[in-house]
Order: C-alpha cells, then sequence, then structure tokens
C-alpha cells in the first residue's frame, strides 16, 4: 500500500532508521517513549500541556499493509542512496517476513494517552515496543509517531488562549453569555499553512476548544471523519478588502453587505480606505438600515495598532448603537461587537482584553481571529518533543 505522494511506505522514515537494524545489539525487547520536555515556550507559570493527533498519524500512516511492491520500490531507490550512488542497507530481510508472517503490519507495538489528554512535562505519551526478532526495528517510526508535536502544539496554543480569554470572561460577562467563550477564537490560518494536511491537522487541533473556524477542511474533517457528522464548527458571512473597494464607494459595499446578511451576523472590514472615517462617518449613515436588519454586525480591524484600532470600534459602535450595563457592570454594545484578527499572539491577547476591561467594555464584545500565529509560528522545539529508547531486554534476560 503507498503512502502520500505514491511513495512506498519503507521511506516514511529518516534514512538512519533504515541502518539502525545492525547496530542495536540482540535483544529480545526493546522500548522507547516519547514526552514534551518543556512547557509552551518554557512557560514558568503554567506547564499544562494538550497531547492531541496520535490518532491521525497512527491511521493514516502506521496501520498500513506493507507490500512486496513497496519493498520493491524501496531496493530500487536504496541501490543508489549511499554516497557514491552505491547500495544504502536495509533491513530487507526483516521487512519480507512481517509483511508474509503478520499481514504486512509493521510488527510494533504502540501504546498511547487518550487524545486530548491534559500532561505535564517528562510524562510519556506514547510507549513502542518490539520484540525478539523485531526488536531492532523499535524506533523506526519515531519520524512519524515524532509529527504529534504539531497538533499538541496547537491544541496547547489554543487552550492557553481560551484560558487567558476565560479569565476575562469571569471578570466582566454575565454568566448566561458564557456559551460565547466557546467562539471567542476564530482560526483564520488557512491560506497561510504549507499544504492542505496541515490545514487539516492544525486546523481540527484548535476546534478541541473552540468552535470558531474559516479553514472548511479542517472543521468538515473534524465533523465528518472525527465525530460521526455532528457539527464541531461554525463561521459567519464576512467581507474582505476585495470586496470593499469593488465598490465605486466604501458606503455602498457596507450598505450590501447589511442588505444581505444583516439579519443575522455578518462581519465588515472596515480598513480599506480610513478605518477612522468608516467607523465616524460612514458607519453613522448607515446606523438605521442596521438596526432595521436586526441582526448582529461584526467590525473587523485589519491593520494599526491592535489596542488602539478596537478601543476606537468600541467606542464608536457605542456611540452609534447604545451600550447596556451587565450585572457586572461592564457595557455591552447593543447588536455590535469587534472582531481583531491582524497579527494577534498570546501577548496582544492579554493587552487587549485588559484594556477592553479598563475600558469598561464586557469581554462579549470582542472576538479575535489568529492565522500563522495559531497554526504555523510553532515547532518541534515549542515544548520540546523527543522519543527515547528507555528499555532494553539482552538475549541473557538482562534488562537496561
Amino acid at each position: 500500500m503507498s503512502g502520500p505522494f505514491d511513495l512506498p511506505l519503507p521511506v516514511l522514515t529518516d534514512a538512519y532508521k533504515l541502518t539502525h537494524y545492525s547496530l542495536y545489539p540482540e535483544a529480545s525487547e526493546l522500548s522507547a517513549y516519547a514526552e514534551f520536555r518543556a512547557s509552551f515556550n518554557k512557560d514558568e507559570d503554567d506547564h499544562r500541556i494538550v497531547f492531541h493527533g496520535i490518532r491521525y498519524i497512527i491511521e493514516n500512516y502506521v496501520s498500513k499493509r506493507w507490500t512486496t511492491d513497496d519493498l520493491d520500490k524501496l531496493r530500487l531507490f536504496a541501490s543508489t542512496f549511499n554516497v557514491g550512488n552505491t547500495p544504502y542497507p536495509f533491513p530487507l530481510d526483516l521487512f519480507e517476513k512481517f509483511i508474509a508472517e503478520n499481514d504486512g503490519y509493521f510488527p510494533v507495538k504502540i501504546e498511547a494517552l487518550p487524545e486530548g489528554s491534559v500532561v505535564y512535562p517528562h510524562v510519556p505519551v506514547l510507549q513502542i515496543v518490539a520484540k525478539d526478532e523485531y526488536s531492532s526495528l523499535v524506533t523506526f517510526l519515531e519520524t512519524v509517531l515524532t509529527m504529534v508535536w504539531y497538533p499538541s502544539t496547537v491544541a496547547t496554543l489554543s487552550r492557553k488562549a481560551k484560558t487567558i480569554i476565560k479569565k476575562y470572561f469571569d471578570e466582566t460577562v454575565d454568566p448566561e453569555n458564557f456559551f460565547l467563550l466557546n467562539s471567542r477564537l476564530h482560526d483564520f490560518g488557512f491560506r497561510g499553512c504549507t499544504s492542505l494536511e496541515q490545514a487539516i491537522i492544525g486546523g481540527t487541533s484548535h476546534l478541541l476548544n473552540f468552535e470558531g473556524t474559516d479553514t472548511l477542511a479542517a472543521a468538515y474533517y473534524a465533523q465528518f471523519h472525527l465525530n460521526n457528522g455532528k457539527p464541531v464548527a461554525t463561521s459567519i458571512p464576512a467581507t474582505e478588502h476585495s470586496v470593499m473597494t469593488s465598490y465605486p464607494t466604501e458606503y455602498e459595499a457596507i450598505a450590501k453587505s447589511l442588505e444581505v446578511y444583516g439579519s443575522g451576523m455578518v462581519s465588515i472590514v472596515m480598513d480599506s480606505y480610513d478605518y477612522a472615517n468608516a467607523l465616524f462617518n460612514i458607519l453613522p449613515s448607515l446606523a438605521k438600515i442596521k438596526t432595521d436588519k436586526g441582526g448582529i454586525l461584526v467590525i473587523r480591524p485589519d491593520s494599526g495598532d491592535q489596542v488602539d484600532t478596537v478601543m476606537m470600534g468600541l467606542d464608536a459602535t457605542a456611540s452609534i448603537f447604545g451600550t447596556t450595563t451587565n450585572s457586572k457592570g461592564y457595557k455591552v454594545v447593543n447588536g455590535c461587537s469587534i472582531i481583531q484578527g491582524d497579527g494577534v499572539s498570546l501577548d496582544s491577547l492579554y493587552k487587549i482584553l485588559t484594556s477592553v476591561k479598563k475600558a469598561g467594555y464586557s469581554i462579549e464584545n470582542i472576538a479575535f481571529g489568529m492565522g500563522g500565529g495559531l497554526i504555523q509560528k510553532v515547532n518541534r522545539d515549542t515544548m520540546s518533543f523527543a522519543t527515547k529508547l528507555s528499555m532494553i531486554v539482552y538475549k541473557d534476560g538482562t534488562k537496561k
């Protein structure tokens, strides 16, 4: 059975893994484990890590049947892969043996913590065990199994964002509106991904914590491949700069958006020309149209200082549409909110939320979008993921 890009399954590993069969000592059993060795970006206050994504790896790369065709392709490739285009060593006999005797399934046992488990650094999240003649293959699958670092890191980042937002929700939002928390961070990262697969893996990791996403591929995958067809994610109609600048005037673009989608929720980007002018001059002239439609308008700034543009949006919409004061004494803008989706990070979340609260607004007035900051600006060192050999039983029965 071929892997992705019609690759033979044996090449889904680091090259040197092919040579380790002859380097390990003879043993009746070998075990390896994997762990995260640091908190997210070495956070000294919150060490929690969300372990997620092992199912995807097992289903798509590990629980696949190797075939003699895979070996034929590997043999051809390896014949010139060593230095000087000479043959590169690999355990042909072992591969042929488990294809014949194990129906092509790789001969190791993998145990892992349940998806979504919350762990701390140095807690083993998975274990690999290989026995008898296959003991020397114990770390062959390390390469693909290590890739669990990515969905786990995104899930952890998304969860940290939720923890931050929840703190301000608890302080400024009435309990009956706490359900809004799950829509406060929206995945804007699809176009910034290096591949569709990354968008699916990273996007579904975010959906462990929030329901908001514009990464349709991840939303579909989560609903129909992971959740038995039950909805997982949501989004709302929204404009982009190309829509706004296609009209002769910004007034017409906003009016059209309200006419078509104003009875529900609609997000309108407001900085195509002049953000302040759109807020303080154009939007007031459209207030009646918006109010008559009865829906919720979401203002989206997309440039400038994040705190300044959010506060300008809140103050402008508060003056146009008015506010009500909730039971905790914070202002809620009537039928309007802001989504900040440009350059958001965990640090800027703190700054924006602190400023919104200080100005007397409830945090339910603000939502966030993260793109590259959510599913791109992470790497294996963000939480220092590693896999190492942990135990060996030698042929004479001694253990190390």
